[in-house]
């Protein structure tokens, strides 16, 4: 038998379930994220413990990339002793500026962690501007 040593994580988890916050298709649970600058890509890392790669699907439209998945519920018939881990729809949606390349998002899914590579788009990232000079016989000659 599974003991339980804090009532008060199970009144949470009850409230929790009663307002739809573990993610149904109706309502899709939060997904928690990190984003950060390397360079000129942009990452993004999303934490989906135990969903499947083929669960995971990411749409760019425009400059919004919206990234859902689902974990399975407990199988049908299962005897359920703890129930905390949300199950059901995750999404998460992420408005991206102008200056990121959305055509070149690249995503790979390692250990409960999809991370999201956006590069910076080309007119975007710094450059440097050649600046020209005119000599100063050329000044002469344009003055006279």
């Amino acid at each position: 038998m599974l003991m339980r040593t804090d009532p008060f994580r199970e009144l949470d988890r009850l409230t929790q379930q009663m307002l739809g916050a573990t993610g149904t298709t109706a309502r899709p649970a939060a997904v928690p994220m990190d984003a950060w600058r390397d360079g000129d890509t942009l990452l993004v890392e999303l934490d989906l413990p135990g969903v499947t790669p083929d669960s995971i699907d990411i749409d760019v439209e425009r400059n919004v990339v919206t990234v859902r998945a689902e974990r399975p519920a407990t199988p049908q018939g299962a005897e359920l002793l703890a129930s905390e881990r949300p199950h059901g729809v995750f999404s998460r949606q992420l408005l991206l500026g102008d200056h990121l390349d959305t055509a070149h998002v690249a995503a790979d899914y390692d250990a409960g962690v999809l991370r999201l590579r956006i590069p910076v788009a080309e007119q975007a990232r710094p450059r440097k501007v050649h600046v020209t000079g005119r000599s100063s016989s050329d000044r002469q000659a344009i003055s006279a």
